[in-house]
Formats: C-alpha cells, structure tokens, sequence
C-alpha cells in the first residue's frame, strides 16, 4: 500500500469522457429509430389526412425540401464545430446567446414531451397485444388500450427499461436500435406493398397536387406535421463526440432522412389505396394495425402492432441520447446544472442526466392522464411539438447562412449551399409556425383542454418558449454562465467543469 509524501496532494483522477466508438450505420440507426417512421406512418396518417384529405404524399414530398436544406445546414456547421450541443451551441455562436439558448432549451423540452407520449403509446400498443392474448383486466383494472391513464402506466415500465440500455452504452442501444428497425421495416413495406397492389381506392395524381388543399390554414398545418414526420434525423449530430469521425455523424443523418422520404411516400400512397378516406380518418392512431388486420388473417395481422411497438420503443431509447447529450453541453457551459456534465467512468455515458430526463419524461406522462382519449393526447401533442421543431430547426438553418456569409465572394455555387438554402428553408420554418400559431390564436374565443380548441393548441409551444427565456436569465444573472458573455459554447474536449460556486 503506497501513501502520498508530504508535502504533496494526490492527483487529480482525470474526468470521464464520452467514448468514440460509433460509425455510420450506428449514426443511421440513431437517426432513422429518433424519426420512428412506423411509429410517424402509424399514429399520423390519420391526422394528416384529417387535416389535407389525400394530399398526405404532396405534403411529404414539399416537407422534405426545407428539411434537406436544414440538413445541408446541420452538416455545414458540424463540420466547422463538432459538438453535442449542435444547435445550441451554433445559434448561440452566430445569433446570440439568447437565441441559442432558446434552441438548446426547446429542443430538449420538445423531446422530453415527446418521451412521454410516446411512452403512452408503447403502452397502448402493449396493452392490445395483452387484449389479443385474452387478458382484458389485471387486478380489477381494465386494460384498455384507449385508456390514457393505463397506457401510460404500462409506458413507464417501458420507459425504465429503455433508461438502463441507455445508460449502459450507446453503442448497444444502437445495435438494438438497428435490429429493430430491420424488423419493423420489413414489415411495413411488406404490408404497404400488399395494399398498393390490392387496394380497391384508385390511385391519382392528385395526390401529388397541394393545390388542391381546401385552404391555406390547412396547408400551414399539414406541412407542419409532414415537417414532424420527418423529425429526429438530427440525432446524429448529437452523437457527433461519440462518432470517430465527425462526417460520419452527417451521413448518417442524410441517409436515414432520404430513406425516411421513401417511406413515408411509399405508405401514404398505400394507406390511400387500401382505405377511403373517411376511413382513415377514422383509425386514427390504429391505422398501420388496422391495414394489418384488413389485409391478413391471425398471426399475420399482428406483425404491423408488433412492428409499431419495435419503433416506438427505439424511438424512446434514441431520443433520450440526444437529450442527454444536449443537456451535457449546456451543463458544461454552466447554463444548466453540473449534474448534466457527469459522465458514467464504467459506461461512458452521461448517465445521470439521462435517469433525470426519464424521470422528467414519466411525470410529464403522469399529468397527461387529464386529456382522456389517448388519441386526442397525441394530436395534442404532435401539432405542439411540430411548432417546436419549426423555431429550432429555423434558427439552426439562419445560423448556418449568418456563419458562412462570407461564402458569398466563393461564387454562386458555394454561396447558394451555404447562405441561400440554408437561409431559405430556415424562413420557411419559421414562417409556417408563426403563421400557424396565428391561426391557433384566432380560431378560438376561449380556452379549453381539447385539441380542437386553439388556445390550448398555441398554449403548449407558447409556455416552452417562455420558460426558456425565464431559464436563460437564470443562467445569465443566476449562474452567471460564460456563454452570455462569449455566445461560444465550451469546446468538445472540454468535458470537466471549473470549479465554481453556482447552483447545480
């Protein structure tokens, strides 16, 4: 047993660091399992065809134009600074402190309520499977899987177990990921391909035509939702510390969102062929398990729930890592708590921040229960996210024109990637969500707790952003976070913090 000297302190262990262990097909699983295709193409073609009738593929295709422009974006900048925070930290570099911070924080709430949603969905899914093996009540409980209430109770057991695989290693949650979504794409195209060679509702081009959308508020929130379908291929920038190389992060990104594309095309042109669209409408979040059902006989029928139930549950596990890692940036920048900045030294993960946003995640899904349809939860919940995710991908896309304006001496070509895209999709953004947050203002004269009522729509994404600004001033005033001074987010191989006396 050795001592140390007199006169001598004992060194200091060196902080734990983020392990880089990923590659591309680790960084397309994180991306393509975070946007849930299924899941979108399960829960939303409902609502998109409520919203625009059977114009769902036209919306697909005019999303995915600004979305690409966002991505281009996101790959521009995480090649000039590669960092967990992305988002954060890049608007902050190049907008301002504020702003950044608005993107950092309304990212992470976003997703936090999405977790819980989607928790509740994976229960609903649970509880049907429980249904079609005979088990209709447990303990004088029925489990119905329209329940919110029970749906969510079963969610969070789900949530818990997705909590340890996250924090156990990213690199086995992403094989996990990647094996599911073999599987569940597998399905879906096998069931999509049934139903377009089968479907007795012809096919028209019309279904490609947005001018036949019924209005302009219509439009405005179809395209929004498209834009969430496509939501979550930024996932792989988040791991951009973790990956070997940081253009690895950007390809997998790219192809997960080009093969999103296909998918979302492919189905809505299916669904639409196989179902009228008072039908659709009217299965809501049961299409996928509906279309099953129609179109196979038992066991058989069961494989598009059982594939929703994959992608809702690796949708969970890949949207945790994100959050935790965006949370990991703004601790070590000392806008948020240190507590985010500890990293597990046994898994290399942030595994304390990632209990923290489950835990958030289940007591948001604990509130839910005074919405009492699940499928008016997930409408509610879909158009508020969707808004969300219009102002920080907007701001990540103007940030991406503000940084590289310089590209504008470098010839039409270079200074068209780099400033007009970005700058154009960005606009489109936010433009969409504050026209659609007009249209929710003025829809309604009160308010009320339904997802048919505009104040409560706008209520949601409106009280985000302004908790981000009320915890902006509490990193500025209150921790006294340098970032307000530098807009500079704390470089990548910067994980250990200085001492200081600020709140955790």
């Amino acid at each position: 047993m050795t001592s140390t000297p007199p006169g001598r302190t004992t060194p200091a262990r060196p902080p734990a660091e983020l392990r880089r262990s990923l590659g591309v097909v680790d960084g397309v699983a994180i991306a393509a399992s975070s946007t849930a295709a299924t899941t979108s193409i399960a829960i939303g073609m409902g609502t998109i065809a409520a919203t625009v009738g059977l114009q769902a593929p036209a919306l697909m295709l005019l999303a995915f134009l600004p979305v690409l422009g966002i991505a281009s974006a996101y790959a521009r900048l995480n090649r000039s600074e590669p960092n967990c925070g992305n988002g954060y930290v890049w608007v902050g570099k190049s907008l301002g402190p504020w702003p950044g911070f608005l993107t950092g924080w309304v990212t992470i709430v976003g997703t936090v309520i999405f977790l819980a949603f989607t928790g509740a969905v994976t229960g609903s899914v649970v509880l049907i499977f429980a249904n079609k093996a005979g088990l209709n009540s447990l303990a004088g409980i029925s489990l119905d899987p329209q329940s919110t209430a029970v749906s969510t109770a079963v969610g969070l057991v789900v949530l818990a177990a997705v909590t340890v695989l996250a924090v156990t290693g990213v690199r086995s949650a992403t094989r996990l990921q990647f094996g599911l979504l073999v599987f569940e794409y597998a399905v879906l195209l096998f069931f999509c391909t049934w139903a377009l060679v089968t479907g007795r509702q012809e096919f028209s081009l019309s279904w490609f035509n947005p001018f036949e959308i019924s209005s302009g508020k219509a439009f405005a929130q179809g395209l929004v939702l498209a834009v969430f379908f496509f939501w979550g291929w930024d996932a792989a920038f988040s791991v951009t510390e973790e990956t070997k190389s940081p253009e690895d992060s950007a390809r997998g990104g790219f192809i997960a969102l080009f093969a999103m594309l296909g998918l979302f095309i492919f189905a809505s042109v299916a669904f639409q062929r196989e179902m009228s669209l008072p039908e659709l409408i009217k299965n809501g979040p049961q299409a996928l398990p509906y279309l099953g059902a129609k179109l196979a006989a038992e066991p058989w029928a069961s494989l598009p729930l059982l594939a929703l139930m994959f992608s809702a549950v690796a949708s969970v596990q890949s949207s945790v890592i994100p959050t935790a890692r965006g949370l990991l940036a703004m601790g070590r920048d000392r806008t948020m708590g240190r507590v985010w900045t500890r990293i597990n030294p046994k898994y290399g993960t942030p595994a304390a921040g990632t209990v923290i946003v489950m835990s958030i995640a289940a007591g948001i899904a604990g509130l839910a229960v005074v919405i009492p349809k699940l499928s008016d939860m997930l409408l509610a919940a879909v158009n508020a996210i969707g808004l969300v995710v219009a102002l920080y991908y907007g701001l990540t896309a103007l940030a991406c024109a503000v940084r590289f304006r310089a590209a504008r001496h470098e010839g039409p070509r270079e200074a068209l990637l780099a400033i007009g895209v970005p700058a154009a999709s960005g606009t489109i953004l936010l433009g969409l969500g504050v026209y659609l947050g007009y249209s929710y203002l003025t829809m309604s004269d009160h308010f009320e707790l339904s997802p048919d009522n505009g104040w409560f729509m706008l209520s949601l994404p409106a009280a985000i952003v302004i908790g981000g600004f009320v915890m902006a001033a509490v990193a500025k005033y209150g921790r006294r976070s340098p970032y307000f001074t530098t807009g500079h987010g704390t470089d990548a191989d910067a994980l250990a913090l200085p001492m200081d006396r600020t709140p955790a």
